[in-house]
């Protein structure tokens, strides 16, 4: 089953089914007005808009021509967006550029950090930001969105929780970064608004791509106009997404609604931190990665971060080459004051 949320003159948007093909879609405001309504009573909800879908992809239900361009991110907002770092390449690259070291047991405890949730770019809307000078990056994720999770959950019951899946678009500005992290206290000034994909999947819907709570397919990152990374979201993937949820949830409920994040997905090679694509390696889903790199091979970063005009778009396909989430195509604009 596949969700989106429609844009429209309210904040939280209207609920639709949209067909395994991304052609179709037909409203579910009969069963819930909104995504997070639909996630507070899932139990309910759930079967009525699976009987739904399977209407629409049957062709007993028409619908209408679905836009990727006008949908919102499936939750326009959410009441907690917590984002892990499940790809250890990825923070250990990260750290090196900034001369900071791994926190102490990172490789059997997640990280994790709590970031902003009352907003989310639609993810055909532009980045706005103020200035080039914060150091602005994408990064390409994959997230889950979880029903009600109890605290204590064990990660064997957390990935009975996951009920949807869907692609991120982690905005970061690398330069505010360092300040924010030596004050101890999260990141609130270096986390833009995050994107997510136009639709929102249940994971049967992906088949044997979904095994052990991760998702085995490649994610692909186009950075104007040329493919920077395609690894796979199962591969170096040190924590699965039941064991982020029952991270989250040590000490708390999370509520229904909860988006939890892979952290930005990265693969090694031949058990070095990876190759750009041109060289024959995954590439990469953020520029700070090839950054450190660069720095490794040549003593110097020389890839800039992003400026005002540059766009880039995230998708996944699935083994037949067809799209499962849409995709998230932004271009960085200059916010006016």
């Amino acid at each position: 089953m596949k969700l989106a949320t429609l844009l429209d003159n309210s904040r939280d948007g209207r609920l639709v089914v949209v067909s395994t093909d991304l052609e179709r879609y037909v409203l579910a405001t009969d069963i819930s007005a909104t995504l997070q309504g639909a996630l507070d009573d899932w139990a309910q909800a759930k079967p009525a808009l699976q009987s739904l879908s399977d209407q629409l992809n049957s062709g007993a239900i028409k619908g209408e021509a679905f836009d990727q361009v006008k949908a919102a991110s499936p939750l326009p907002r959410a009441y907690q967006w917590l984002d892990g770092s499940a790809y250890l390449n990825h923070g250990e690259l990260v750290r090196k550029a900034r001369n900071a070291q791994m926190p102490k047991g990172y490789e059997t405890d997640p990280i994790m950090y709590q970031g902003g949730s009352d907003s989310f770019t639609p993810p055909h809307h532009p980045i706005e930001l103020i200035t080039e000078d914060w150091g602005i990056d994408f990064e390409s994720e994959i997230a889950v969105i979880t029903d009600d999770v109890p605290m204590g959950v064990t990660p064997a019951q957390a990935g009975e929780h996951i009920q949807l899946v869907v692609l991120v678009n982690d905005v970061s500005l690398r330069a505010l970064i360092p300040d924010e992290m030596a004050k101890s206290l999260g990141l609130i000034h270096s986390k833009s608004s995050s994107a997510f994909s136009p639709v929102a999947v249940t994971p049967d819907e992906l088949g044997k791509a979904w095994q052990d709570g991760k998702l085995h397919l490649p994610l692909l990152s186009t950075y104007n106009g040329a493919l920077f990374g395609k690894p796979n979201g199962g591969r170096d993937m040190t924590f699965s997404f039941p064991d982020l949820i029952a991270h989250a949830a040590k000490s708390r409920v999370l509520s229904a609604g909860s988006i939890v994040g892979s952290g930005t997905v990265s693969n090694k090679l031949d058990g070095g931190p990876g190759k750009p694509v041109p060289s024959g390696g995954s590439g990469y889903s953020c520029i700070a990665e090839i950054r450190m790199i660069e720095t490794i091979l040549d003593g110097a970063p020389k890839t800039p971060y992003m400026s005002f005009g540059d766009t880039i778009r995230i998708e996944m396909n699935d083994a037949n080459g067809k799209s499962i989430f849409g995709s998230i195509d932004q271009v960085i604009k200059k916010h006016d004051v």
